[in-house]
Parts: C-alpha cells; structure tokens; sequence
C-alpha cells in the first residue's frame, strides 16, 4: 500500500502541522511505502482544511482512492468563533474521508461536540517529532551554581499561544535565578525575556539543548509540535493544563492552571530536574509513522476485501463543498 500526502510543505521553519507531516513524509519514503505521485498511491493524507481544491481535485479524478483526513482544533476554541475553518473541517471529513485521524483525545471530543461527525473509522494518534533532528542531550542534572534556563517558542504569533503568561513571567520571574528565552514570532515585546527570531529545524533544536526547562502555556492546543520537540530534547516542561497537553507530558513535567502558581511549578521542576526528565516519555516518529500506516492499512484491506467502499461524490454533495467550502478564501 502507497500513501500520498496533499499538503503545500513549507521549509524547515514552519508551522507544527507542516513539520509533523514532513517527519511522517519521511518515514514513510524510509520504509518504502510512499508515492510521490497520487496516480501511484492507494492513499491519499490529507490536513484539516488545507489545500481543499487539490483533495476535491484528486477525489473527482481518483474515485476509488481511499481519502484519510488528519483533523486540527477545533480550530475557533483556538482563535474566534468567526472562524470558518471548523466548518470546512467538518464538511470534507463527512463528504470525503474514508478515515479520520485526530491528534488527541481532547481535540476528538471537542471536534465532536463542536459537530463533525462520526466517522465509521477514526483513530487518535498523537504528533512525534523527528528524532535526527529533535533528540535528547546528555545532561541529567542541573548546576545550579549557574541561572535555570527556561525556554518558550512558537512559529505562530496567536496571542493564545500563551503570551498573556510570557508577558507575566516577562513582569514576574526571578531573573537573578533564571533565564528566559523566546524563539519564534511575539504579538509582544519583552524586557526581560530573549527573544531570538524564528529558526529552521536543526538551529531550533541545538537551541532547545542549551536550555533545562520548557514552558508552553498554549491554549487549546490539540497536540502541541513546540512541547513535542522540547521533551524529545530531554527538556522537562512547565505546562498549561489546557488541550492536548497531559495527554503528551504525562510524568515528564508540571501542569499549571494559572500563573498563581507557575513560579512554585517552575521551582519545582527545577529542584526535582533529573527525576522529572527520567520520566520523559515521547513516542518516535517510527512508533507514530507506524501508526498512522496500520491505521491506513487497516481500511485498505477492508476494501480490498469488498468489507469497505470509498465514500462518493454526488451532485449534492459536490454543491455542499462547493457552497460552503470552495468559495472561502483562507
């Protein structure tokens, strides 16, 4: 079975979900089970409501191909209710997907209390980062006759990417015994903080093993790629008690829920660091690429066993898509 993936990949500074589908773009061309073509694959990925014109495109053309969706959000929890891209979500994943992957069991139940359907396959499967490139350092314990390095990042500038709290660990953090730094693009300016400019992959990486602790107080967030890449660098976080959060961090650091009690939660982290980052626990993009492929296999085989057939475009369901889909320009 061949995948092919529609998405518009961007270099290595990027977004998270552009990041994570390149990872698993290259997992797959590892392991032989990649076509860079849609003609040759038996599979078509697709990501939340990105490029729709192109999956509509291959659906019409290629009928019979199995169309897999990977669902973002939901999305207006994230930004404002305004926000029409849950609608487009919701719309493809009911017309078009023959199976739906969510990156978190929050964002399953609150894209399904917020009205996507139910798909009859459906699976959750958390983001992995690519560990040639995001892997741990070789400290176990901190010195602590130098400052704590804590470090926050985010490619997006969304104030709910947690600025709010940056800018009162900004006004707040005990800066004789800590150091902070920002990689990525602020809606913010900083007094006290280090705010360094948005690096590619590998310069990111190098910058999160120089640092001891991360922090994310991202709201929302379905399955945080930022938090991902730190843990996969051996950082114990600091992290809002919010979205898809516990489910990635587990025992590998603190959750918060407000920053009355961040300051004790970082101080914490701090003095318990070897045994919070011993329990670091973050799946490999093989484990996570090998999930996704089974998943994929899994009703690739129903169909070929006649057990499941490819969803159909119809006159109505074209209209659908193409009155409440294809005329939003995002």
């Amino acid at each position: 079975m061949f995948v092919h993936i529609i998405f518009n990949f961007e270099d290595s500074s990027a977004g998270g979900g552009n990041n994570f589908l390149a990872s698993l773009r290259d997992y797959l061309i590892d392991n032989g089970q990649y076509s860079n073509f849609i003609v040759d694959a038996d599979v078509i990925l697709f990501n939340s409501h990105h490029s729709i014109k192109s999956v509509l495109a291959a659906k019409k053309q290629y009928p019979h191909k199995l169309f897999i969706h990977r669902v973002d959000g939901p999305i207006r929890l994230y930004n404002n209710f305004k926000d029409k891209r849950d609608l487009i979500v919701n719309i493809v994943n009911k017309y078009i997907s023959d199976g739906t992957i969510f990156q978190s069991d929050w964002s399953r139940e609150n894209n399904l209390k917020m009205g996507i359907l139910k798909n009859i396959n459906e699976a959750t499967i958390i983001n992995s980062a690519n560990s040639k490139i995001f892997y741990k350092k070789n400290k176990v314990k901190l010195n602590y006759d130098k400052k704590v390095k804590l470090i926050a990042t985010s490619w997006s500038s969304n104030i709910n990417k947690g600025f709010e709290i940056y800018s009162w660990l900004d006004r707040n953090l005990d800066f004789k015994r800590y150091e902070m730094t920002f990689v990525g693009n602020s809606p913010v300016n900083f007094n006290n903080i280090c705010h360094k400019e948005v690096m590619d992959h590998h310069e990111l990486s190098a910058e999160l093993r120089i640092n001891d602790i991360f922090i994310t107080a991202s709201k929302k967030d379905p399955c945080s790629n930022a938090l991902i890449e730190a843990l996969n660098c051996g950082l114990p976080a600091v992290a809002l008690n919010d979205g898809g959060h516990p489910e990635i961090l587990s025992q590998g650091g603190v959750l918060f829920n407000d920053s009355s009690t961040l300051l004790n939660d970082i101080d914490n982290v701090s003095k318990n660091y070897s045994n919070y980052q011993n329990n670091i626990s973050i799946k490999s993009i093989n484990e996570i690429g090998s999930q996704y492929y089974r998943f994929m296999n899994d009703i690739y085989k129903d169909n070929k066993k006649n057990k499941y057939s490819p969803k159909k475009i119809n006159y109505l369901s074209l209209l659908m898509i193409r009155s409440k889909v294809l005329r939003y320009k995002l």
